[in-house]
């Protein structure tokens, strides 16, 4: 996949394309770009996503915080993947905001960057306000000299695929609907800072991490079944997100991975943590005995799971 971010870089080609943020690159998307494929294929064209940098609700809502299922860099390895030819990254403006669904299809997509065939997502829309439907669509297509085509939606056991339903069930805990959602392990990346030294000290040493990007978004609090990729190399462990409600009364968030039979310093350094399972809620235990005790029982339970 070639990434795209001046028209010259496409030398004259005409495009099969397709439009949309494609956070997390899910089942659903790959299952769209597939489409688009199999359309560029039909008509001799080149594939093509058309995709932003940033979310396009910042540049509307200057205080919107994304909770993102993937980085930008995450995004781009993702849909290289997924073996299209080209993926355009437009930076999304206010001006760029303001234009019509048929603005954008006549001035973009034709004109700009030689779009031939636009494939819709069955439920997508784009444009101000997206007061449009894809009828007009296929009509703005039409005037400049554009199929537009639509695309069919993609199920499994007959639960709709999207980002939303991702990021609902990691809110949810769910961690085994978000892989099956994802057709991967949801996973962080975050760098070792220095903790409370309490888990060392209970037989349980923690890494803490720091997240590199702050707009991804976390699981919802508890305990759970994770491998650890750190120098390239895999390992087993645990993982609470939460309060430390038995150790502390300080109310702010941490993320602690204990990774099994590890006794490597990884101070500084970038671990990345993909999501197995979740094992438990966080709660406050009786006192270091009964946290201890506890412990013990996660990370036999996480072993099974993993």
């Amino acid at each position: 996949m070639k990434i795209i971010t001046d028209k010259s870089q496409l030398d004259g080609r005409d495009l099969a394309a397709t439009i949309g943020f494609f956070d997390g690159v899910h089942r659903g998307h790959l299952h769209l770009i597939n489409q688009v494929k199999a359309v560029a294929a039909q008509k001799g064209l080149s594939s093509a996503v058309i995709t932003f940098r940033e979310h396009p609700r910042k540049v509307i809502h200057t205080d919107y915080l994304p909770q993102l299922l993937t980085t930008f860099e995450e995004r781009m390895s993702l849909l290289a993947e997924s073996g299209i030819d080209y993926c355009i990254v437009m930076d999304f403006t206010f001006e760029l905001a303001q234009f019509t669904a048929q603005q954008f299809i006549e001035v973009i997509l034709s004109k700009t960057f030689s779009v031939k065939a636009l494939v819709i997502g069955y439920d997508h829309r784009f444009g101000k306000n997206r007061t449009e439907g894809f009828e007009d669509y296929v009509r703005f297509g039409k005037e400049a000299g554009m199929e537009v085509i639509h695309a069919d939606a993609f199920l499994h056991d007959k639960v709709h695929i999207s980002s939303s339903a991702a990021r609902r069930a990691l809110q949810a805990g769910h961690i085994r609907e978000v892989t099956m959602l994802l057709d991967r392990p949801y996973n962080i990346e975050g760098r070792v800072v220095k903790g409370h030294q309490l888990g060392r000290e209970i037989g349980f040493p923690t890494a803490n991490l720091e997240m590199l990007d702050a707009e991804k978004i976390l699981p919802v609090p508890g305990v759970y079944a994770v491998k650890v990729l750190w120098r390239s190399k895999e390992y087993k462990g645990m993982m609470n997100i939460g309060v430390r409600p038995t150790v502390s009364n300080a109310n702010k968030q941490t993320i602690e991975v204990h990774i099994f039979d590890f006794e490597v310093n990884v101070y500084g350094d970038v671990l990345k943590v993909f999501f197995i399972d979740k094992l438990r809620d966080e709660r406050k235990m009786n006192g270091l005995e009964d946290l201890i005790t506890q412990l013990q029982m996660d990370k036999e339970e996480a072993m099974k799971r993993l």
